[in-house]
């Protein structure tokens, strides 16, 4: 017996210790444990109780980095300086410090580089977390871009119509470079400026829709990145991300099993039954620019006295969810007005305008631009999906702001919405325009806005990961 306890034994060492080496090199670690979709608790007892749990995760993981003494001779100390990596987690283990005090206190510093504007109210998870991560942010998040590649496939992508939220941010960090750092050993993250977009448009005949040629694409670039640098097989692409708006993204990110589980990937597409995992990935709003010319709100909006029809919808019978509304609701009933195609005498923002309620059904995929457009117009957006992570889902609560009905209800649309008290509605109207701000689109960005609010959900991603020197 003795023996057969020994080999069970040395089997079972033989089996954890790759286990316990990798996690030392690499672990993702949640400060704020939550819920699926929310990065910060609600309240300060959830947010004491994470920080105590934090706090011993801290200590077990050894995420906190202290200067190493090592003898030299007797009586002799050299100071080994701490390296880029420990440098950067540091700085991290800092933020963090910083985002549970706020939370902890339900206070904060206001920074005079925002100017005057300090996000309040409901529309936020929670404010306390979000304005000092946000702040930490602008303190600390560095960005490398990597400088492998040539136009159009790299450091380019679409900057009009449907996709052009891909090709804008590509270009905010290749142009302005908000954050860039041209070292890449202090950066906090590190960015593949490839454009699925482009690769699909310029690789791709009409009709051809086989992703083998756009895999291997991606696939050939990251094998040149990490040939050229050290920092992707360092972190398994684990502080790499990626950004597509093009319905393919996700099939695109497949082939590279680190890609595809490891890294960032920010996407349009942010479809849970295709891979997307809101605990890494980032999902980011789809935004129509026409003519490369940058959406605004409409200010002054109407009031909610001043919007006649309860709720609207335009649009082309793509995918099945819309298929199924249109079946149900189109030209069929005055107050919830549906349309496939609006006739030329017909205004697609004066609809928006006089619309208490804008819906916003998935098509071929799970995002809309219609969602960005309700905002902007001031019309509660009506979200009809399955499996959509709705963007910036982290920091904002949804449910202040939109509806959401899933596709088996929508033959009770009408029903749904007339059950809204008024009091309700004209709240989810307030906060629509306080929202504004979060999905506005400006170049060169502005705080606070859709491009800021995109680098601080990877921001979000990058402080629940560490990493640990070899």
């Amino acid at each position: 017996m003795g023996r057969v306890y020994c080999r069970s034994c040395l089997f079972f060492l033989a089996c954890i210790f790759p286990i316990i080496v990798f996690s030392s090199y690499l672990r993702r670690t949640y400060f704020f444990q939550f819920p699926p979709l929310t990065l910060f608790p609600s309240n300060p007892e959830t947010a004491h109780a994470l920080s105590k749990t934090q706090r011993a995760d801290s200590q077990r993981s050894g995420a906190t980095i202290i200067d190493i003494f090592t003898p030299k001779r007797k009586n002799e100390f050299r100071v080994t300086e701490k390296s880029g990596l420990e440098k950067v987690e540091d700085g991290l283990s800092r933020a963090r410090a910083a985002i549970r005090r706020a939370v902890l206190s339900r206070s904060f510093t206001v920074s005079q580089k925002n100017g005057s504007f300090v996000p309040r109210g409901s529309i936020y998870r929670n404010s306390y977390a979000f304005y000092q991560s946000y702040m930490e942010m602008e303190k600390r998040l560095k960005i490398f871009v990597y400088e492998e590649g040539e136009l159009p496939l790299v450091h380019d992508g679409p900057c009009n119509e449907i996709y052009s939220i891909e090709g804008q941010v590509i270009n905010e960090l290749d142009q302005y470079r908000p954050f860039v750092t041209e070292n890449p050993r202090e950066a906090v993250v590190h960015f593949l400026p490839i454009s699925i977009t482009k690769i699909v448009h310029f690789l791709y005949r009409p009709g051809f829709y086989d992703r083998a040629p756009l895999q291997r694409t991606v696939a050939d670039y990251i094998q040149v990145i990490s040939a050229n640098h050290p920092f992707w097989n360092r972190s398994k692409g684990a502080d790499h991300f990626i950004i597509s708006c093009h319905d393919w993204g996700p099939d695109g990110t497949r082939t590279n099993s680190d890609l595809f589980n490891n890294s960032i990937r920010v996407l349009c597409n942010a479809n849970v039954s295709e891979g997307f995992n809101p605990k890494k990935d980032v999902s980011i709003p789809e935004i129509f620019l026409k003519n490369k010319k940058l959406p605004e709100p409409i200010n002054p909006a109407p009031p909610p006295s001043s919007r006649p029809i309860l709720a609207f919808f335009a649009g082309g019978s793509h995918g099945s969810i819309r298929k199924i509304l249109l079946d149900q609701w189109k030209g069929t009933d005055s107050q919830v007005q549906v349309f496939e195609y609006l006739s030329r005498d017909q205004n697609y923002t004066e609809f928006l305008l006089k619309s208490k309620y804008c819906l916003c059904p998935s098509g071929y995929e799970v995002a809309s631009p219609r969602i960005p457009e309700a905002i902007y117009s001031g019309c509660v957006p009506v979200t009809i999906s399955d499996h959509y992570v709705l963007p910036f889902s982290d920091v904002l609560n949804w449910s202040r702001f939109s509806v959401q009905i899933p596709v088996s209800r929508i033959p009770e649309i009408k029903e749904i919405l007339l059950g809204i008290p008024e009091s309700s509605y004209r709240k989810l109207h307030k906060n629509v325009m306080k929202v504004q701000r979060h999905f506005t689109l400006n170049r060169p960005a502005k705080s606070f806005d859709v491009m800021h609010m995109t680098l601080h959900s990877i921001w979000l991603r990058r402080l629940n990961l560490r990493l640990h020197q070899m």
